[in-house]
């Protein structure tokens, strides 16, 4: 299984469309939030299952706050981030993600990739594919790849061309 993940559009979607393009077949379509009411053209865009939710500039919009999903043997804890405060710290999230009990927390808002594992728990953010903030301002995105037999590899990934582990 291939899984997309992608956070803070802002309504540009040209380098969504290119990581898309860049990373076919994908399985499933993660967007953690700030789509800024352009989650229709990202369902219509994108030939696999989509998962969407709602980030603070996602104003009036119908989609949920957070979601909870399984991908292969993993729960999953989608969420923007902005209600715990992870520009901040990561401890709320880390808190809330041990008290639910999942495996893989994914959230956005910082525009900064991350990814953080220990004691069995993961944080990742893929960063923001349109206005990156980051040294070095690379447009980033993830890639989880999960094999038959659950093991999992986690891939950040830079639109122009870099690609790091």
């Amino acid at each position: 299984m291939k899984i997309l993940i992608v956070s803070d559009t802002h309504r540009q979607n040209g380098n969504l469309c290119q990581a898309l393009l860049d990373e076919q077949p994908v399985d499933m379509l993660i967007h953690l939030g700030d789509v800024e009411g352009s989650e229709d053209y990202i369902h219509h865009i994108a030939s696999c299952p989509v998962e969407i939710v709602a980030g603070n500039n996602d104003f009036f919009s119908r989609l949920p706050r957070e979601k909870e999903i399984m991908l292969g043997p993993y729960r999953v804890l989608l969420t923007h981030g902005h209600y715990y405060q992870v520009s901040l710290s990561l401890n709320y999230l880390r808190e809330e993600a041990l008290q639910r009990g999942v495996d893989i927390v994914m959230f956005g808002h910082t525009h900064r990739p991350l990814l953080e594992q220990e004691k069995g728990l993961t944080l990742l953010n893929p960063g923001s594919i349109s206005y990156p903030r980051q040294e070095g301002r690379e447009p980033s995105y993830m890639v989880i790849e999960i094999s038959e037999n659950g093991e999992v590899c986690y891939t950040t990934r830079y639109l122009h061309g870099q690609r790091r582990r």
